[in-house]
């Protein structure tokens, strides 16, 4: 008799997920569906939808603008993501080998960044280095530099490399803590047992602290992916939505967002977040098929 009111009662778990399922489904998997289903038709958002088959994605795959705005994404995201897992990899490094004084002060200081809304730090930087009387501009001239003050914001490299030093800053300690808490699970017996065989310092943290924090590494990697890919915020408040100059930050994104909202072509613009869509899922495949193949060579 008892058995059976255990059993009764098994059917209650159902219900309290059951609040998960319904916000997926409107929120998740409706709006997935719905996206592909538009980028089969053309549609201004006032007349009637128009069924075109697939003349959306006959047009992505000639579309210069966007073949350039992947070509954006992909380098902001490297000269980002590059030096942002490398710093974070050396600060973790120092700061679970040695005894750092204020270490949670350092922590707090460098993950602050990640605190800010990204479309405020892109504003900030658009105050202080646009214009002739920027913030920049002032202190330079202040300072009686030959040619002050400059266009910043007219030079494409400049604009590109700036977008992605902010990237940088806002996510270096983030992936600081996640690198530190990987290194943090590794057994300190296995540190012991290679000082006892004569293993430095480098020779342990390459033999032993990065195979082990693989999974981690996996981790950052294909999240960044999937955030570098989406970059919106940063470059929008920059260049006032234009991708400018010579849309040398015009990204995925951006341009989905002015296809969809400005020009109000919803059919092409679910057609670029389908290709954006297979982008993410083929760069997170493909490191993610990198990263074990690399973790089988050292087995």
């Amino acid at each position: 008799m008892r058995k059976k009111n255990i059993n009764d009662r098994s059917g209650y778990g159902y219900l309290f997920i059951l609040p998960f399922f319904i916000a997926f489904i409107f929120f998740g998997l409706y709006p997935a569906v719905f996206t592909f289903s538009l980028s089969l038709q053309k549609w201004d958002g006032l007349a009637p939808e128009k069924f075109i088959k697939l003349a959306n994605f006959e047009r992505l795959l000639s579309d210069k603008v966007f073949y350039l705005s992947v070509w954006n994404t992909l380098r902001i995201w490297l000269i980002s993501f590059i030096p942002q897992f490398l710093v974070a990899l050396l600060l973790a490094a120092v700061f679970t080998t040695y005894k750092v004084k204020g270490m949670g002060i350092f922590r707090a200081i460098f993950y602050l960044p990640n605190l800010l809304t990204a479309a405020s730090v892109g504003l900030l930087f658009h105050l202080l280095f646009n214009g002739n009387k920027s913030v920049a501009n002032n202190i330079l001239e202040a300072l009686h530099v030959s040619g002050a003050p400059f266009e910043f914001f007219n030079d494409p490299v400049f604009t590109s490399n700036l977008t992605s030093y902010i990237q940088w800053w806002m996510w270096f300690g983030y992936t600081m803590i996640l690198v530190m808490s990987g290194i943090t699970t590794i057994d300190k017996n296995l540190f012991d047992a290679a000082r006892i065989d004569g293993a430095d310092r480098g020779q342990t943290f390459r033999k032993i602290t990065l195979p082990l924090i693989r999974p981690t590494i996996v981790y950052i990697t294909i999240t960044s992916i999937i955030g570098g890919m989406q970059l919106f915020d940063v470059p929008a408040t920059m260049s006032d939505g234009t991708g400018e100059p010579d849309k040398a930050i015009l990204t995925i994104s951006m341009y989905l967002y002015n296809q969809g909202f400005k020009n109000h072509n919803y059919g092409y613009a679910a057609a670029i977040s389908v290709g954006l869509f297979a982008i993410i899922c083929v760069m997170s495949f493909a490191s993610l098929k990198a990263m074990k193949k690399g973790g089988n060579k050292d087995d």
